[in-house]
């Protein structure tokens, strides 16, 4: 496989340094991303980097992973119109960690050959270099007049964006530029990749490489993704898309994918799939003849959650999807773990009630308009009955019904539906 022409097909190049290509068909090559520590979960901007190494590897090159826990402290200013908050060693090597085990279920970090992936962290080579070999060293080779033409410098010191930079920001392009040297030098690491935004810093590197040591080194960038909306790739109105269980669940991260626009879809399963070429034409094919199949959105979600979770975090996911959206059944409920039954129903309306309320039967005339509230009156609750437009756990009741312990899902839960899309979770304590 031919990884400039892998990812071009796959609309993740942007820019490249010529010469790239005849390196990496005369000989197996090192390339590393850098990657951001400050939290101990990558988010799915980080996505776009890491299928860039998994290219890179599956084509029999090394990938690096540069965890910054020196450029951690200091903050890049790129793209930025304020100062990263700067971590200590010890909550840098916690994340550090963190990052790697997401990571190793891209890269293969186990193969004994020239592919395996490694994780590095350029905290190890900067902590004990000093102040004044370092300006000495590196720093006299790279001109402030070349540092200050970069957009990135440029427009934080002109007050285009944000109010300065400090000195700490300026020196972060030295930082990451001696990374890249210290790499070529040590581990034969030729060509660094990062997002469009990173060219700058980049080059800085490969510019360093050629001044320094007169050596040959190459800068790979891909686009920063957006959506087809105009709106930030990864955000939504919680937040960003975390790789963590913990900060985004896996129904919630499937259900992004899933409910990506036609346009986002079709761009998106290339990058973040490792789907071969016909297999993708194929399914576009599929999706261009019945766009309300949406089969590139479902087949995207399904990759890419069997990849970041496991393939029974995709199962629960479609079979919580089929609860709101679909042919759900009250045996689909109860199979639910909790935290997906609770994912499912976050931002539903809920009420929580005294477990020894449900010691006796209570009427689900009672239960729906007096206990829980999941209707506003007993008349509604009686003109929704009568027209069989109430289920309590997926399974459609009637006047006569009577709610008690046995009701509960996981001994703790009850949902009310009234109609087709109106939920209500009964949380019993």
């Amino acid at each position: 496989m031919d990884f400039i022409n892998e990812i071009k097909w796959r609309g993740m190049l942007h820019d490249s340094t010529p010469g790239i290509e005849e390196l990496l068909k005369k000989e197996k090559s090192a390339a590393y991303v850098g990657i951001d520590p400050t939290a101990d979960s990558l988010h799915i901007g980080h996505l776009v980097g890491i299928m860039m190494l998994r290219h890179f590897q599956q084509c029999g090159h090394k990938p690096y992973v540069l965890v910054g826990g020196a450029t951690g402290m200091i903050g890049d200013p790129s793209g930025r119109s304020d100062e990263r908050n700067l971590l200590d060693e010890e909550t840098l090597r916690y994340n550090q960690e963190s990052i790697k085990k997401q990571i190793s279920k891209f890269l293969d970090f186990q193969t004994d050959d020239h592919s395996k992936a490694k994780m590095v962290n350029n905290y190890d080579w900067m902590k004990d270099y000093s102040f004044l070999n370092f300006i000495r060293d590196i720093g006299k080779h790279i001109t402030v007049n070349y540092m200050m033409a970069k957009d990135s410098v440029r427009k934080r010191i002109s007050g285009e964006e944000g109010s300065g930079m400090s000195f700490t920001e300026f020196t972060y392009q030295l930082v990451q530029a001696y990374d890249f040297l210290y790499l070529y030098e040590n581990n034969n690491c030729k060509v660094q990749m990062g997002g469009s935004d990173q060219w700058g810093n980049i080059t800085t590197g490969t510019e360093l490489i050629r001044r320094k040591v007169s050596g040959d080194a190459y800068a790979v960038t891909c686009p920063l993704i957006t959506k087809a909306d105009g709106g930030k790739f990864g955000k939504t109105e919680s937040g960003n898309i975390w790789l963590d269980p913990e900060r985004t669940s896996p129904y919630a991260f499937y259900q992004f994918w899933l409910n990506c626009s036609d346009e986002d879809a079709a761009k998106y399963i290339r990058i973040f799939t490792l789907l071969d070429r016909e297999t993708i034409e194929n399914l576009e094919k599929q999706h261009a003849e019945a766009p309300h199949m949406r089969v590139l959105q479902k087949e995207l979600a399904k990759e890419i959650t069997k990849t970041v979770h496991s393939e029974q975090d995709y199962e629960y996911a479609v079979e919580a999807s089929e609860i709101l959206f679909g042919k759900g059944t009250s045996e689909t409920l109860s199979k639910l773990p909790e935290s997906v039954l609770l994912s499912v129903f976050d931002g539903v309306p809920q009420s929580q009630i005294k477990a020894e309320i449900l010691d006796e039967d209570i009427s689900i005339v009672d239960f729906i308009s007096e206990h829980t509230k999941a209707l506003s009156s007993k008349s509604e609750a009686r003109r929704m009955l009568k027209g069989n437009a109430i289920s309590i756990n997926k399974n459609k009741v009637g006047e006569d019904f009577v709610v008690n312990k046995e009701s509960l899902i996981n001994n703790k839960y009850i949902v009310v539906q009234s109609g087709r899309k109106n939920y209500h979770l009964v949380i019993v304590d």
